[in-house]
């Protein structure tokens, strides 16, 4: 023991590590079972929690995006559950073979997948990525430090007890999950200098948090990035069409990072899709900031329309706000979206098959959709099950990062006595 919380719990880890590297699927598997059992079966205490949370940060003034983000309700427990479980009917990455070869001399090589060992989750105030992550470290063979935010402790708290003793009660080590304290920053800074105990650092957040881990942690990190989404309506885009998938990316729930921010409109369609999106981005409680193009189509159907800042075209809102241009051609939406686009996820809604290979090949982003609301980026969307983030790096893993994006790979070499 030493008188740094964080080393000693990074040493359980990697301790719990060790067990889990060589537990089996059906150890693990049962381990998420019970998981999910043991948060339906305490939703009362979770929810107790975090209603507790939810009230202090209403009682400080907290913007309504990020109160739901850190809501529960026994509905998403449930769905946390289910993640759980969906995440046991997956394939177990560790041991796959990525690539195996016999070599002239008559080396047999294999490349296969192995754990990190300890991964370390930093995140802002939703307690389901508490669950998420440990059930996909824990299926993957790693230990997990959860270090979430002030704001969500009771209920991150009320879910690592349920889980660490579903996890102690099918024989793994109960500190393969572990919670750091969230009460100052220096859980955070011990965390980001804890290399050589903690294999990597997955931040979730917004920007200043994903940078500021970038920047000073000397752990290695996988980048998960702020989503400024955009949807491109070209030319020749079915209007009916694009106004559902704006719809649908803007308003099913803002508040999460695949959420549209931003809306560009073909010139030659400008005025007839304008004339439908505005009324309607306003009837679904829509606040529009737009270049001058789009605050004149508003007047033009009475609908008022705010002018677009430079600072609106780059806002990841997380609201029931959104940015919209005019541009007079694809080039020019793909070169808005180079500027102030994150690397996230971008759509373009055409009827023409070379616009949309243009698209594709021309923006730089995690995920490109064609003619598809942005909301689909998402890992049980892609059927990867639950999520440990979505990656806008370009090294390792990029979009989202499902089970083999949380393995490393070694090599085995296996012999008859050759030397060189």
């Amino acid at each position: 023991m030493t008188d740094n919380p964080v080393v000693d719990a990074a040493r359980r880890a990697r301790t719990a590590s060790t067990a889990l590297a060589t537990a089996t699927r059906a150890v693990k598997d049962r381990a998420l079972h019970a998981m999910a059992d043991a948060l339906v079966d305490g939703t009362a205490e979770i929810m107790a929690g975090n209603d507790a949370d939810v009230a202090a940060a209403r009682d400080a003034g907290t913007a309504t995006a990020l109160i739901d983000r850190l809501s529960l309700t026994p509905d998403r427990i449930g769905g946390m559950a289910d993640g759980l479980r969906q995440t046991a009917a997956l394939a177990d990455p560790v041991g796959e073979v990525v690539r195996g070869s016999t070599l002239p001399n008559g080396l047999e090589l294999r490349q296969i997948r192995v754990p990190f060992g300890v991964v370390g989750i930093i995140y802002e105030a939703r307690p389901n990525v508490t669950a998420d992550a440990a059930g996909l470290c824990l299926k993957s063979g790693n230990a997990v430090l959860l270090r979430g935010s002030a704001s969500a402790a009771r209920s991150n708290a009320a879910i690592v007890r349920v889980l660490r003793d579903a996890v102690a009660r099918v024989g793994l080590p109960a500190d393969a999950i572990q919670l750091l304290d969230s009460s100052s920053r220096d859980s955070v800074k011990e965390l980001m200098r804890a290399r050589g105990l903690v294999d990597v650092l997955v931040p979730r957040g917004g920007a200043s948090l994903i940078t500021s881990v970038v920047e000073e942690s000397t752990v290695p990190v996988i980048e998960t990035g702020v989503g400024n989404c955009h949807v491109y309506v070209h030319a020749d885009a079915d209007l009916d069409m694009a106004l559902s998938i704006l719809l649908n990316a803007k308003t099913s729930r803002p508040s999460v990072c695949n959420a549209a921010e931003s809306v560009l409109v073909h010139a030659d369609v400008a005025e007839a899709f304008l004339a439908k999106a505005l009324p309607a981005l306003r009837d679904a409680g829509v606040t529009v900031h737009g270049s001058p193009a789009v605050v004149e189509a508003g007047r033009a159907v009475s609908v008022d329309v705010a002018p677009a800042t430079e600072a609106d075209h780059a806002a990841e809102y997380l609201s029931l706000d959104l940015s919209a241009s005019v541009v007079p051609s694809l080039s020019a939406a793909v070169e808005h979206i180079r500027r102030y686009g994150t690397g996230h996820s971008e759509a373009i809604v055409t009827g023409s098959v070379a616009a949309a290979r243009t698209f594709v090949s021309t923006v730089d982003a995690a995920a490109v959709l064609v003619n598809a609301s942005t909301r689909f980026v998402d890992g049980g969307e892609f059927g990867f099950g639950a999520e440990i983030g979505i990656s806008t790096q370009k090294l390792h893993a990029r979009g989202p990062m499902g089970l083999p994006e949380l393995t490393s790979t070694k090599y085995v070499v296996t012999g008859e006595g050759q030397v060189r």
